[in-house]
């Protein structure tokens, strides 16, 4: 068990950085770390930070569950396999709720529930040495922290199929054409092409992102009259808000809209 924390918490202004630390293990996450990684989105999600950025240290971002033979000696009971992937369950379903935008700053090895977590998020930026990889296969399991759902929706279900079943690592470049991440980077301009999206997003109507976040997230499961529905709604309600009112403020002034979420 790390003595430890996992994941590490900084604010800068409105933006939130976690970051995932285990570097020796190539921030492979301990059974604990999974509650540490729920509990900081559910924080995130009740603080007055604006987006969150996740990323690993010291050159990797995640290399999944830090399992050893020791660990699964345990996980030999279905039962104790259940309790212990109700954490990364916890923590995939957390990231996925979140109503604010979020960030995955991807350097070196992106694998497995790592990988998964860094899909999870809503927007990637990799750098060219990255690595991206389900390589459940090759340990004799299946895709979890909601790889099944997530990957089919990013890349189509021919190229899901292919590169869960065969479990091969793909690179930045590779990631970037078949849509699985967003943009790609050299090393050395990770922290500043982050932060500046950062910051960007962070000057956006919360409101609007949350219910763009929202429809976006259900948009394979409507129909196209369920999704003008939504739309409606949605937009119902932002047509009464404060921000809509300083955004057209803003507007006619030519100057940077300061949005407060209501």
């Amino acid at each position: 068990m790390n003595e430890s924390p996992f994941v590490l918490i900084e604010d800068r202004g409105r933006v939130r950085y976690l970051t995932l630390s285990q570097p020796e293990r190539k921030n492979a996450v301990p059974e604990t770390g999974w509650d540490e990684i729920a509990g900081a989105l559910d924080a995130f999600a009740d603080s007055d930070q604006r987006v969150l950025v996740l990323r690993g240290a010291q050159g990797n971002f995640c290399s999944g569950a830090d399992l050893n033979l020791e660990a699964l000696d345990e996980l030999r009971s279905p039962s104790v396999g259940h309790r212990y992937m109700q954490g990364p369950a916890r923590a995939a379903t957390a990231l996925h709720r979140l109503p604010k935008p979020t960030i995955a700053a991807v350097d070196g090895a992106a694998v497995g529930a790592g990988m998964n977590l860094a899909i999870g998020c809503d927007i990637v930026v990799a750098t060219d040495r990255a690595q991206f990889a389900e390589l459940f296969v090759h340990r004799g399991l299946t895709l979890d922290f909601g790889g099944t759902w997530l990957l089919p929706r990013l890349v189509g279900m021919a190229r899901a199929r292919e590169l869960a079943l065969t479990g091969r690592t793909i690179d930045a470049e590779e990631a970037l054409s078949i849509g699985l991440i967003s943009h790609v980077v050299e090393v050395a301009e990770l922290a500043g092409a982050v932060n500046r999206l950062a910051e960007r997003l962070a000057a956006g109507a919360p409101l609007a992102q949350r219910f763009i976040k929202t429809g976006l997230s259900r948009s394979h499961d409507l129909t196209f009259e369920q999704a003008i529905a939504y739309e409606d709604q949605a937009q119902a309600a932002l047509l009464a808000s404060d921000d809509l009112r300083e955004g057209i403020h803003a507007f006619l002034q030519k100057r940077d809209p300061e949005f407060r979420g209501r």
